[in-house]
């Protein structure tokens, strides 16, 4: 700590981490207003007043094959930090999500005594059970999100805090069609489809297509159909255009959105969206979904072989059984996406099912989340302030 504050360290590795920080920051400066913080961060980050030494998108890759594509520069970036944290250390350091990324640094650094807290558990209770071995080693506490994951924690003797999903806490109870309607310009009577192909540029150039194919089967069968696409960056809308122009797909009833993806899934009767923190976003706000993911193939058969969950989308996790359809792969094709979204959107009796079950899920992660991350980071910066004395002392 210096004269002015406590130093923070934070690695944020994509956009859902970049929201995540960006709350955890705020309700950090509310306890320690002469805090700083810095690492590696997005933009709403930055608007909280964070030093950003690497900015997030360079950590934004998904999939093994993608990964090994980018891993020089990854694993450079990961060397400048550790390299620049040992030298200086921080008060604490703070992995927002990012395992791949976040645990061998946070090893790292507890190994010379600097807390290491990893915000949002990974997902051990996806895949085979020795990582959270690794885990154990590498953190000095788990902040996690779903109230099942303590447990696994706790009987690896793994310090652990619940603190419920900041989603839950920002996002509203009561849905929001209507007024999202209205502020999109668009009639309350329309059939409107919210499409999310990803945030990530990988994730747009294996899915963009099959998400166009799929809202043309859907207009041949509801002629009247709108379709909402929210894009969260440059790179991403532009990867979209050029793949309505392969699908010459211009003339769709397809409205770019820059941002604005909340809105979106609020305004549609039915959201298709690619497997991730949308999911979880879709849910909260209470509409029906097809959940989808492709990847690379090579990337895809690693990762098959290693997880052992019959689902892979958060609301199916959370409820632990089928909620909503998924399709991964090869089964995530025009044809069963378009039959998935015609069937929901016809049946509403299914669709309120849905929707209570999403309150429900909304009810039990509203835990005012950043102030709870923030209370266990400040309990950890004073056991750490007292350990950094106890070895200067000796």
């Amino acid at each position: 700590m210096t004269a002015a504050g406590f130093r923070i360290a934070m690695v944020a590795g994509e956009a859902s981490g970049d929201l995540l920080a960006s709350q955890l920051i705020q309700a950090l400066r509310a306890r320690l207003p002469n805090a700083v913080f810095y690492g590696v961060g997005g933009p709403k980050m930055l608007g909280m007043g964070f030093d950003a030494w690497h900015p997030l998108e360079k950590l934004a890759v998904r999939g093994y094959v993608e990964v090994l594509r980018h891993y020089r520069e990854i694993a450079a970036i990961r060397r400048d930090l550790k390299r620049r944290f040992l030298a200086d250390p921080p008060d604490v350091f703070i992995g927002v999500d990012a395992p791949d990324f976040n645990l061998a640094l946070e090893k790292a650094l507890k190994q010379r005594g600097i807390p290491s807290i990893h915000y949002v558990s990974p997902s051990i209770w996806a895949w085979r059970g020795q990582r959270i071995h690794k885990i154990g080693a590498a953190v000095s506490r788990v902040l996690a999100l779903f109230p099942f994951e303590p447990a696994l924690y706790e009987q690896q003797g793994i310090p652990v805090s619940y603190v419920g999903h900041p989603l839950a806490d920002m996002l509203p109870l009561e849905d929001g069609r209507d007024g999202a309607r209205v502020l999109l310009d668009l009639s309350l009577l329309a059939p409107v489809f919210a499409l999310l192909p990803g945030s990530r540029q990988s994730e747009l150039q294996y899915m963009a297509d099959t998400f166009i194919e799929t809202a043309r089967r859907i207009h041949r069968e509801i002629p009247e159909a709108v379709f909402l696409v929210p894009l969260a960056t440059r790179e991403t809308r532009e990867l979209f255009e050029s793949a309505l122009h392969r699908c010459a797909a211009q003339d769709l009833p397809i409205r770019l959105l820059f941002g604005h993806a909340h809105q979106a899934m609020m305004a549609a009767d039915v959201v298709l969206v690619a497997s991730g923190t949308a999911t979880l976003e879709a849910a909260l706000l209470k509409r029906p979904m097809a959940i989808v993911y492709k990847m690379a193939p090579l990337s895809y058969r690693m990762m098959r072989r290693m997880g052992y969950l019959p689902y892979v989308g958060l609301p199916n996790v959370l409820a632990g059984k089928f909620v909503v359809p998924e399709f991964i792969q090869d089964d995530a094709t025009p044809e069963n996406l378009t039959q998935a979204m015609l069937n929901l959107y016809a049946d509403k009796p299914v669709c309120e099912r849905i929707k209570a079950g999403f309150l429900a899920l909304h009810l039990q992660l509203r835990q005012n989340a950043a102030d709870k991350a923030a209370a266990a980071v400040v309990a950890c910066l004073h056991t750490g302030r007292h350990g950094h004395a106890a070895l200067a002392a000796a």
